[in-house]
């Protein structure tokens, strides 16, 4: 009996004194989450073994590489919204460049760590190249006259936004407000539509010596791969050039940050909304990207709605306890999911297969 009760003692003891695996003292004080749009995983891959992204590469050898598979739209609504809130389009209503909402009010990354640590005593800040598809603009409201805006838009082959609604006999075209219309507000900063590198990496370094004395979170968004992508095809040079620019400005806002003192004290994430088509200027299918981040208790390859999470986790957040709550799981975690769901969207051919299909089922029926 003696012998039990010590056993019991020995036990609790243990338990009292034993850490938690990430301990206060461990947690970073600072994340800074850079968005390489649009980089596709065998791409940078690629680059990686040209030695071409050296900045990329010091990152993976502190810390870690996995890859990320996406789950739903691989455009850029889609993915930094998923990347942003760990939330599926379910709650964010964001599905695609095309079909979109504002996040509803707490969902994202920048809100939830206001409301933890209190807004007067932390820091969030986006500085992003894009404009529209990572935007916070208003929801608009505009008469339609005469719909001569429609066959204008069907001449430039650009697909309007928003939707026509009737009221009292007149038409408006109604376009919802983007993405981080609500976020914004609880932000110290959100500005977007800075194109390119060499204007985001700067911004990004002014701000950062701004905010210097308090702890922070800066998501940092890189656009040129994607526009070259668009431009010129994944396999081009200006594609590839793209991706070294990328690496170039994160490494200067990391030696940025060693020069503040801030670098023991911050964690670094670089990954990506989605890949691009192998040698086309679309990615239509394209859902392998990765991560890369000196947070060494990442452990697994994951998906696009783990990356919050791990974020969040990472600054001391219970995930698990966090209302609404996520639908990723923190890259420090076991996955105990069935494979991700990853189908490409339906090709040219196999629609006009379906199409000769229904054809010949409607050719049969009238005989």
């Amino acid at each position: 009996m003696g012998k039990k009760i010590v056993f019991m003692l020995a036990v609790l003891c243990l338990m009292v004194v034993a850490p938690p695996i990430v301990q206060a003292a461990d947690r970073p004080q600072n994340i800074i989450l850079f968005g390489w749009d649009a980089a596709q995983r065998d791409h940078v891959n690629e680059c990686l073994s040209r030695k071409e992204l050296p900045n990329l590469q010091k990152l993976i050898d502190q810390g870690v590489y996995v890859a990320i598979d996406v789950e739903g739209k691989t455009d850029t609504k889609a993915g930094w919204s998923q990347i942003l809130t760990g939330c599926y389009p379910e709650a964010t209503g964001v599905y695609n460049n095309n079909e979109y909402q504002p996040i509803p009010k707490g969902l994202t990354i920048f809100e939830r760590l206001e409301k933890h640590f209190g807004p007067d005593r932390f820091v969030t800040v986006a500085v992003i190249g894009k404009k529209g598809n990572v935007g916070a603009a208003a929801p608009t409201k505009t008469r339609v006259k005469d719909e001569a805006e429609e066959p204008n838009a069907k001449k430039k082959k650009k697909k309007l936004q928003g939707k026509i609604v009737e009221e009292d006999g007149i038409k408006y075209r109604v376009v919802p407000g983007e993405p981080f219309y609500v976020a914004k507000d609880s932000m110290d900063l959100f500005e977007n539509g800075l194109s390119q590198n060499e204007k985001v990496g700067t911004r990004a370094m002014e701000l950062l010596e701004k905010y210097k004395d308090q702890p922070f979170f800066f998501f940092v968004h890189f656009a040129e791969p994607d526009h070259s992508g668009h431009r010129h095809g994944e396999n081009s040079k200006e594609y590839n050039d793209a991706l070294i620019s990328d690496d170039l400005w994160t490494g200067k806002i990391m030696q940025k940050v060693k020069e503040l003192g801030l670098a023991k004290k911050t964690q670094y994430y670089i990954t990506a909304d989605h890949g691009f088509n192998e040698g086309e200027n679309g990615h239509s299918f394209a859902p392998y990207v990765f991560l890369a981040t000196n947070n060494k208790m990442v452990n697994r390859n994951g998906r696009r709605q783990d990356i919050a999470p791990t974020v969040l986790e990472a600054f001391g957040l219970d995930v698990s306890s966090l209302e609404p709550s996520l639908d990723g799981i923190a890259l420090t975690k076991p996955d105990n999911r069935p494979p991700a769901k990853i189908s490409p969207p339906q090709t040219r051919q196999s629609a006009k297969e379906k199409s000769t299909r229904a054809a010949k089922k409607r050719a049969e029926a009238k005989k």
